[in-house]
């Protein structure tokens, strides 16, 4: 394939990518969409209507993922996901602190950058500090720590760590078919339990659940089909374009931030390309202002204390380290990794949520302190 043409496909890519991420923004702007939001709601008033929302975006992926995977248009093995070193304490431990931090400093990666784009100048502190922490995790001295700690506690299987896998391997049943399956039946069970919600069936919550699950189905189509390359000329391997990773991508927002960071401080070095991960910031921070804007709930907002600043602060260090360590945030993990029914995507979505509601138990302890 002529260089010229790579350029072109990789250009398609990034703008199928912006378009989608730039719906991504609008709708969680528009809809409320948010994992810790739905924590929250749960934990303090017991309303379940955006865990039904979270959920249902679950089910959506999971099965759209999973039609894709059977009609051969993605390989789900070929993501950062599914690899056959599962390293569950790195899942575990990285979860934990992803979601103790992400209550900390007021959303999840995703949420921070819609956030941005309504005027939170709070989340803007947040995103410095993700994108710091997570490249610090990712090539730094942070990452030095990682390596010689938790991700040496590794299982490693004969197979991708996906459940299909996993089952086929041991059942010595068909793949494909299992994992297809797999897809519609937790994915539809997550789905039903979703839609069962007396008062959840809102215009708003089945647009962000359903919107959110197809566009990360989408996703999926654009790095692992529609930018995916048999043999790049340069090198005579398969390639998927425009990935930091080298490998297919759907939407995760920690490592994305610190190549964001990366690609604004280096602009001028010709080296420094948009890649997906970078372009999907953009394309949330875009979409969410534009429905800020035409809904005039744009405002400034700056922090009320200096503990509120403290906060916010850790909470980013907090997500940056957890995200990088877990693979993933809420978005990375808990629906497009959980979309390839990735083991370890399971875990690091248990501590993420284990770790969100241990802070919202500390900062009632701490209100209780100071009353």
């Amino acid at each position: 394939m002529p260089e010229l043409d790579l350029n072109a496909l990789s250009h398609t890519v990034l703008w199928a990518t912006f378009a989608l991420t730039f719906a991504f923004g609008a709708l969680l702007q528009r809809t409320h969409f948010c994992t810790m939001g739905a924590v929250s709601d749960a934990i303090n008033i017991g309303d379940w209507s955006r865990v039904r929302m979270w959920v249902l975006a679950i089910g959506v992926a999971m099965i759209g993922t999973g039609c894709l995977s059977w009609l051969g248009l993605i390989d789900t093995s070929k993501t950062i996901y599914t690899a056959n070193k599962l390293l569950w304490l790195s899942s575990l431990v990285g979860g934990l602190l992803f979601g103790f931090g992400m209550v900390l400093g007021s959303g999840c990666g995703s949420k921070t950058l819609v956030r941005i784009g309504g005027g939170n100048l709070k989340s803007v502190v947040v995103f410095v500090f993700l994108g710091l922490s997570a490249y610090m995790t990712l090539k730094g001295v942070f990452g030095v720590v990682r390596v010689a700690t938790v991700d040496n506690v590794v299982v490693t299987l004969p197979t991708s760590q996906d459940l299909p896998s996993v089952l086929g391997h041991a059942l010595s049943v068909d793949v494909r078919t299992l994992r297809l399956a797999l897809a519609l039946v937790i994915g539809g069970v997550l789905s039903l339990w979703a839609l069962l919600g007396r008062d959840f069936r809102t215009v708003d919550n089945l647009l962000g659940g359903v919107g959110v699950g197809l566009i990360i189905v989408a996703m999926w189509y654009v790095s692992g089909h529609l930018g995916y390359v048999q043999e790049d000329p340069n090198t005579l391997q398969e390639a998927f374009l425009a990935t930091n990773s080298g490998r297919m991508e759907a939407l995760s927002f920690v490592a994305p931030v610190s190549y964001t960071l990366e690609w604004l401080m280096f602009f001028s070095d010709t080296s420094r390309v948009l890649t997906v991960g970078i372009v999907s910031v953009l394309g949330v921070i875009a979409g969410s202002a534009v429905v800020a804007l035409a809904t005039r709930t744009f405002r400034w907002e700056g922090f009320a204390s200096a503990e509120d600043t403290g906060n916010h602060i850790i909470g980013g260090i907090l997500m940056g380290v957890g995200g990088v360590t877990a693979l993933g945030c809420t978005i990375g993990q808990g629906l497009s990794g959980v979309s390839t029914l990735a083991i370890g995507s399971f875990i690091a979505l248990a501590g993420i949520v284990i770790g969100a509601v241990l802070a919202f138990r500390y900062q009632m302890w701490r209100m209780e302190r100071l009353v």
